[in-house]
């Protein structure tokens, strides 16, 4: 059985994030934060309900080249 609420050191590993800025930066654009006590947790669902709302597709730029 897999928890739910994770820590912010799971979080970050589920993410695949190995900075605690990178983990702030996605807090700040929204990801909620569950807070009792002294505790903090975030919801797995929340983080992928969040990057589900956030994935982008991207289209690499052709580079032009000149042989000049």
């Amino acid at each position: 059985m897999s928890k739910e609420y994770l820590t912010f050191k799971e979080a970050m590993s589920y993410m695949g994030f190995t900075t605690y800025d990178s983990l702030r930066k996605v807090i700040k654009l929204g990801l909620p934060v569950i807070k009792f006590g002294n505790s903090k947790r975030i919801s797995k669902t929340a983080i992928d309900d969040f990057m589900q709302a956030h994935t982008a597709v991207v289209h690499p730029s052709k580079e032009v080249v000149n042989h000049d």
